[in-house]
């Protein structure tokens, strides 16, 4: 195969590409080849020493491997899975154009029509729940040393505000979140646990951290759209959060719902709610 060759632009070019150089790999490779066909559902999820060890080679052999079928790299072809299997959103502008065409009408009716997404976003995330799951992680933070806090991009607010309220709440914890490019992730200590937060389509900087908790023993909560999401993989207990959009705008109501009871309840376990008299009058 040539050196120059270009990266399969789509997944059923990757299984073409697989299926040609499959014939006259040495062994290792061989090895890289069989085990990738058989389980390409993970390659979005998982990570290169998880791959490598399935396939039972070196993970440098797993990277020959990717360089072979046209890929720089394992990250270059992960990214080819995650964005098949992650919903297409269109950007901003596309959204606000699409909404302008369909007669949104004034901005109270707008309004209305947010509230009414996130209403009906409160509705399934009271029904759909998992209440054994909840207790699970509720469980899990509510014994750890400090509790390690990251959502990227649209989840970033969120986030942020679960930071607020665990603070209000003098429960130690870091919000990692990638200010001034300082990397926090030395701070990950045994004892500790990991909260990780992201929605379709999927911040590579919270997955990358979730599994470097993971990787160091750190329980990891994760808060996502669906149980195929590439966090779920990385998470001991996952939560997963319904949000309706409206003109392809989605709210946050659910997700900030679920992380005010989340933080509540681990106080709560905990027995570090500030009480009545020494609480901030600061909601």
């Amino acid at each position: 195969m040539s050196a120059a060759m270009t990266a399969p632009a789509s997944i059923d070019e990757f299984r073409l590409r697989l299926a040609e150089v499959n014939d006259g790999l040495p062994k290792r490779l061989r090895q890289c080849a069989d085990y990738i066909a058989a389980n390409a559902d993970r390659i979005a999820v998982s990570t290169v020493a998880e791959l490598a060890a399935g396939a039972d080679v070196p993970p440098s052999a797993l990277m020959r491997f990717c360089q072979i079928l046209g890929f720089s790299g394992f990250s270059e072809m992960q990214k080819l899975f995650r964005d098949a299997y992650a919903p297409g959103w269109p950007d901003y502008a596309t959204r606000l154009r699409n909404l302008k065409e369909e007669g949104a009408g004034s901005p109270a009716a707008l309004l209305a029509e947010f509230v009414e997404a996130g209403r009906l976003s409160l509705e399934q995330l009271a029904k759909s729940t998992d209440e054994t799951m909840l207790s699970q992680a509720v469980a899990r933070l509510a014994t750890a040393r400090t509790l390690h806090v990251v959502g990227m991009r649209r989840a970033y607010p969120v986030a942020s505000y679960l930071s607020y309220v665990l603070e209000k709440l003098a429960i130690p914890s870091l919000l990692h979140d990638g200010a001034g490019r300082l990397d926090h992730r030395h701070a990950l200590r045994q004892g500790d646990a990991c909260i990780a937060i992201t929605f379709a389509p999927y911040s590579d900087e919270t997955l990358s951290l979730a599994a470097e908790a993971r990787a160091r023993g750190v329980p990891v909560i994760g808060i996502t759209d669906r149980l195929t999401s590439p966090l779920a993989r990385l998470s001991e207990a996952v939560l997963t959060v319904p949000e309706v959009d409206f003109g392809a705008f989605r709210s946050l109501s659910a997700t900030l719902a679920l992380v005010l009871a989340l933080a509540v309840a681990t106080g709560s376990a905990r027995g570090d709610a500030v009480g009545p008299e020494s609480a901030s009058p600061d909601p």
